[in-house]
């Protein structure tokens, strides 16, 4: 199926140029092969349960105040960095990363440490903090400078920086440590702010996609737990001036890289899953339509544009309209349109056609640089430090259906290649053979070079409903794209679900 780069030639031109601007290690012994169990297979750089077992033993003495056990709980952590990091060079994939939501919960002493040492168990040297998601920022009370609420709202710890301590003992225990953001979703509690309602992306029926229903099989990552999705229109500058507040804050706790997703539009249900028509495109937001406008290289142009907008068509009528408005000049014009003048002597129900079938790829291209640009503004700082910055995407969000695109107009094979690309493989078909599908959809569109790190869901040893284990997964990849050095797993929660219930909904005294 073509992806949104079945848009002609002109109109590509346009949208990404006129405005670009088994080795294994073990604890303090020299015997410390895993052994497979019954339990458990033979898993690259894996501990064993009684390494496990022995490692939280000595956790739990170093909690309850015994300073020789906290050193020899520090040098143990220390050496089994390194010998994590010697353990993943020397296995594939090189890097191993896991995708993470932290609760209040998680300020409990000894918390962050018991989930960071479980990531270096399972053999994981990457791991992805989630710090913005459904209207939250994971930074404290006492110096949050964004519009969001903080996550942490415990009477007593307004300045406690849980996002600072997660990095502090993830990079202890040799892991890096990415901030991870949602992007044009700014979530509900934003949405309700009379300053920011003007912010919203809006549709041709004056909607937000807080007025839509969302299919949540179609439209999640996952099932984070986000129920609500308050998408923003790309274009607006007050969108873009507050999420490069909360990049700045979150860059100042020195994460070793961030993650930005939901580099798109909301994906609504049944036929509003596909945009056909002008209207079904998250285009109408005051500062989207301003820029649409300016797109016009005539006044022919800019108002056969206008007319497209409001109507979602344009006439025979309206082009001969436009042209006794214009007399002076030829052809209506607008960025990445070549003019043609031979059709320009046509009548106009016979120009009528192709300009109207132009008018809705502009439209297209516009909804899809919108998201490219914001993309770029977001990573600019970031990359303005020399850390990595990458975008989550779903390897169907640019495709087109049809007579239309995909209405979260994801244009992914459009994004910098100078970032990482995160490739959300989550198709479940009971087999590898659709997860591959994805997979080399993603090889065949980026562009040379491109670091793509795929994410799949599951988890270890066993299926997930209607997935594989994440090995199997992983040594399908393996087999069709062995140059990939770096799989990410979604999520610590699947692997540890009573401890992430139990940190999600415990009461803090």
């Amino acid at each position: 199926m073509p992806s949104l780069t079945a848009i002609p030639n002109r109109q590509i031109r346009f949208c990404s140029g006129f405005l670009a601007g088994v080795f294994t290690f073990g604890l303090v012994s020299q015997n410390w092969k895993i052994q497979p169990t019954q339990a458990q297979s033979l898993i690259p750089c894996q501990l064993t349960p009684e390494m496990v077992k022995q490692k939280e033993s000595l956790r739990q003495t170093a909690l309850g105040g015994n300073q020789d056990a906290q050193r020899r709980y520090k040098d143990l952590i220390t050496k089994q960095a390194k010998q994590l990091q010697d353990c993943r060079t020397q296995n594939w994939p090189r890097n191993q990363a896991i995708w993470l939501r932290l609760y209040p919960c998680d300020l409990r002493p000894g918390s962050l440490d018991y989930i960071m040492d479980r990531i270096v168990n399972k053999g994981y040297n990457q791991v992805y903090v989630e710090v913005f998601y459904d209207a939250q920022v994971l930074l404290p009370q006492a110096d949050n400078p964004t519009p969001w609420q903080s996550v942490v709202k415990v009477p007593g710890a307004e300045k406690v920086d849980l996002l600072a301590k997660a990095i502090q003992k993830g990079q202890e225990r040799g892991l890096k440590v990415y901030a991870w953001l949602f992007s044009m979703n700014f979530g509900y509690a934003y949405a309700q702010r009379p300053d920011r309602r003007q912010v919203l992306a809006r549709n041709g029926r004056n909607q937000t996609s807080l007025d839509v229903g969302n299919e949540a099989s179609l439209d999640t990552d996952l099932a984070k737990g986000d129920i609500s999705k308050a998408f923003i229109d790309p274009y607006n500058i007050q969108a873009r001036q507050d999420y490069n507040q909360l990049v700045q804050a979150i860059l100042k706790r020195k994460p070793d890289g961030m993650l930005f997703d939901y580099i798109r539009y909301p994906r609504g249900m049944g036929e509003a899953s596909v945009a056909t028509r002008v209207q079904d495109l998250w285009i109408y937001g005051n500062a989207a339509q301003q820029v649409l406008l300016q797109r016009a290289l005539n006044f022919k142009g800019q108002e056969l544009i206008r007319r497209f907008l409001t109507k979602g068509f344009v006439n025979s009528g309206d082009i001969a309209q436009v042209d006794e408005l214009y007399p002076q000049e030829s052809e209506p014009m607008w960025q990445g349109r070549i003019a043609d003048l031979n059709k320009d002597i046509l009548p106009p129900a016979q120009r009528q056609p192709f300009l109207q079938t132009e008018l809705w790829q502009l439209s297209v291209a516009h909804a899809a640089q919108g998201v490219i640009d914001f993309l770029s503004s977001a990573v600019e700082p970031v990359q303005r430090l020399g850390l990595p910055s990458g975008a989550v995407f779903f390897p169907g969000g640019n495709k087109a259906v049809g007579r239309g695109y995909d209405s979260r107009v994801q244009p992914w094979d459009r994004f910098p290649s100078n970032i990482e690309w995160h490739p959300m493989i989550y198709a479940d078909c009971g087999t590898t053979s659709c997860i591959v599908q994805e997979l080399q959809r993603v090889i065949s569109l980026a562009p040379y070079g491109t670091d793509i790190r795929p994410a799949i869901a599951g988890n270890w040893v066993q299926s997930y409903g209607n997935r594989p284990s994440l090995e199997v997964q992983m040594q399908a990849i393996r087999q069709i794209a062995p140059q990939i050095n770096t799989v990410s797993h979604f999520a610590y929660s699947w692997q540890e679900p009573e401890s992430d219930r139990e940190r999600k909904f415990c009461k803090i005294q």
